[in-house]
């Protein structure tokens, strides 16, 4: 991306108060780092994530990914637009996993990250991974074979 508000957008006040209200609710009691996500999918619904740490490290979850898994239980497949809160300055972006995760679902929705001042990094989910990769799947969008 050659800036960091690409998409030169606010965060969509629905979002970000989701994202807000996930953050306070964050999982961090080991790196005290907390984030909360919020996306909506193309019919308007709303699914929010936080980060979750565990004692086993690898076992922790990140926000975007929470929410992406809130989504998929409820059914959903795709999102529009995804908002990420952080104290973080600048903003925390999606790390590389999550960017992967987001690309599976939707290589074109809007990411605007955004911290308690204010200050944006935006782009598409393609930007942020710009050669994610999807596996094949068939028309019930079960993998082949």
């Amino acid at each position: 991306m050659s800036k960091p508000n690409a998409l030169d957008v606010s965060p969509d006040p629905e979002l970000l108060a989701q994202a807000k209200a996930a953050f306070a609710r964050a999982y961090a009691p080991y790196s005290r780092f907390r984030v909360g996500a919020a996306l909506r999918t193309p019919d308007g619904q709303v699914f929010a994530g936080v980060n979750v740490e565990n004692a086993s490290y690898g076992l922790g979850r990140c926000a975007e990914q929470s929410a992406v898994q809130a989504m998929a239980t409820a059914g959903a497949r795709e999102f529009t637009d995804v908002v990420v809160y952080s104290e973080a300055t600048p903003p925390a972006s999606p790390c590389g996993a999550c960017r992967q995760v987001l690309f599976e679902f939707a290589p074109d929705a809007r990411v605007v990250c955004v911290n308690q001042h204010g200050d944006v990094v935006s782009g598409y989910v393609k930007d942020f991974l710009p050669h994610g990769f999807r596996l094949e799947q068939r028309d019930d969008g079960k993998l082949p074979g």
